[in-house]
């Protein structure tokens, strides 16, 4: 809706330009917003203040002429002026109830992009193989899994991209220390943690094994037979590692979604060549550098990016760099997400930079760094264990589940076993999952049990019993949400700011989409529920007096109800039908 009363708006605009109301050349970005007191309508602009000194006018002069030459529109009932100029627009209850019964009717619920599909990257999760993943794969793992659902669903195309690191020096290490417990491999490997510290333990230890794990690491890079299959093998283990905790996150990632470091290690050298035939490359104390006059130091000095050491080695530079040629030119992308810690800015800001002057991506491409706040505990620090070490993401889960299972069985303690544990599944990991994904993804935030488990507020929990809410109407009608007969009718002012809500899921997602911010989709879902409840309260349903009323209410439950649970499915959260 919003949309559409920015083209009215830019309609008249035109037409008053046209006949000379207004100078030439105003090119405004026209804001549009939900009024919050729905007494003075449902979308309000300040247009007419932003115009009036460069058209020469007072606010409110100019606002009644843009009234006055807004073109008429079935979903807008009138128009008004308020305060010192705003345009405040009433929308078209029946136009509106119209909309909503498409919606309910279609399986995308009306839902389109506004702007064309696109090819999209999402770069996203992105672990060390070396070790178990922990906490802080978490935000890009979610954050980055619930755009891209988001995405699919507005109609792009999405190519998941899990850059895992596996390639490095600690592999020589690791190999090492694999060669010498070839049977003891799975067992051994169970616990990526433990294995790690065991071969950096030997590796300090023995000046023998820290030799060979350093001519492992060569013959590595170097192509070795005997070499890439102990590091495959490795590698299969500690994927299947992450894959458990991706099925269990309910993330849509796969082992086919992998494409590490090593897949680019053949393209290092032609890129720092490339660079270099494009005059792009300084060498700096034996470094070869790309300096950027755009990016200085504190000093004032170009910052440098390095693509390649002094003594040969590549840098995480030289594979983004590949990586960006490759999803330019061979996976024909149109827009590139990266779901990567905030910290990594400016190392993104200059990688792009460099990557469009040598040429290495086709000019329209959209580099986008989606960057994060880190996850914390209590006291505001870095999430840690209580000795100070790194959370495993599994150790997480597993306390979520548990905590989810106490909670859910003291509420409910007549359920069976099996279904006290599939629905503490879905409260604890949808509770951990929720509680990220509803703060801003620029921002840190304290992990806290007893708020995300919470049934009150803007939590998993709550949001997962507001749609079995919707679900018990249905079951005590013996009927499903499907081929429901009737039409909306929007009379009583719940049903109203309900039907209003509803109506904005599509502007959401693509809000969503364009921006990467699953929190506005929380917030959303949250506000939806409460509108619901309050509906709920004063609209009687299935007690309702006449069938007509009746049928059009059960029409807008069920509409909350596939807005609810389609939305919560986008944010990678697993619904219920009971609680």
């Amino acid at each position: 809706m919003k949309d559409s009363i920015r083209h009215l708006i830019q309609q008249a605009l035109t037409r008053l330009t046209q006949d000379g109301s207004l100078p030439d050349g105003l090119s405004p970005t026209i804001q549009v917003e939900n009024t919050r007191d729905k007494t003075h309508g449902d979308f309000a602009s300040n247009i007419a203040m932003m115009l009036a000194k460069p058209a020469g006018m007072k606010p409110r002069d100019l606002a009644q002429k843009l009234i006055d030459a807004l073109p008429e529109d079935p979903s807008i009932s009138k128009v008004e002026i308020a305060g010192p100029g705003f345009l405040n627009f009433f929308q078209n209850s029946a136009a509106l109830a119209e909309r909503l019964d498409a919606a309910l009717d279609s399986p995308s619920l009306c839902v389109s992009k506004t702007g064309p599909t696109q090819r999209v990257v999402v770069d996203l999760s992105s672990p060390n193989l070396a070790k178990e993943m922990h906490v802080g794969h978490l935000r890009s793992t979610i954050i980055g899994d619930a755009v891209a659902r988001v995405l699919e669903f507005l109609g792009d195309e999405v190519i998941r991209q899990n850059h895992v690191g596996d390639w490095g020096t600690q592999f020589g290490m690791l190999l090492a220390y694999l060669e010498e417990k070839p049977a003891a491999a799975e067992s051994e490997l169970s616990d990526l943690e433990q294995f790690y510290r065991a071969a950096k333990q030997r590796f300090d230890e023995s000046a023998e094994f820290a030799d060979r794990a350093r001519e492992l690491v060569v013959k590595l890079q170097a192509g070795d037979p005997d070499c890439l299959r102990l590091w495959t093998r490795f590698n299969e283990i500690s994927l299947s590692h992450c894959q458990k905790v991706y099925d269990r996150l309910n993330v849509r990632l796969t082992p086919e979604d992998v494409k590490g470091e090593s897949a680019y290690n053949a393209d290092l050298a032609d890129i720092v060549e490339a660079l270099r035939e494009k005059g792009l490359l300084t060498e700096d104390n034996g470094a070869q550098c790309v300096f950027l006059d755009e990016f200085k130091n504190a000093e004032g000095n170009p910052l440098p990016v390095i693509v390649q050491k002094a003594g040969g080695g590549y840098l995480y530079a030289t594979t983004d760099l590949a990586s960006m040629r490759y999803r330019s030119q061979q996976l024909k992308a149109d827009r590139v997400l990266y779901f990567v810690d905030q910290r990594q800015a400016l190392h993104f800001q200059m990688a792009f930079e460099v990557a469009r002057r040598a040429g290495f991506v086709h000019p329209e491409i959209q580099l986008e760094h989606m960057g994060f706040g880190t996850m914390n505990g209590a006291d505001g620090r870095p999430f840690k264990t209580r000795d100070g070490g790194t959370v495993k993401l599994v150790d997480l889960l597993d306390e979520a589940e548990q905590r989810a299972y106490e909670l859910v069985k003291g509420k409910n303690p007549e359920l069976d076993e099996a279904e006290l544990r599939r629905i503490a599944r879905a409260v604890g990991i949808g509770a951990v999952k929720y509680a990220d994904l509803s703060k801003h993804r620029t921002s840190d935030y304290s992990f806290n049990f007893e708020q995300m488990l919470s049934f009150e507020g803007n939590t998993a929990p709550y949001l997962l019993y507001a749609y079995t809410r919707v679900v018990s109407v249905f079951r005590k009608l013996g009927t499903g949400m499907d081929g429901l007969p009737g039409t909306i009718h929007l009379d009583a002012e719940p049903e109203q700011a309900l039907g209003a809500k509803l109506a904005q899921f599509s502007e959401v997602l693509n809000s969503v989409g364009e921006k990467g911010v699953p929190h506005v989709l929380c917030g959303y879902l949250y506000d939806l529920a409460g509108l619901f409840s309050s509906f709920y309260e004063h609209c009687p349903i299935l007690s309702a007096e006449r069938d007509e009323v009746k049928q059009s209410r059960l029409r807008l439950a069920a509409l909350t109800g596939k807005t609810l649970k389609q939305g919560l499915e986008l944010l990678g959260l697993e619904t219920l039908e009971r609680m």
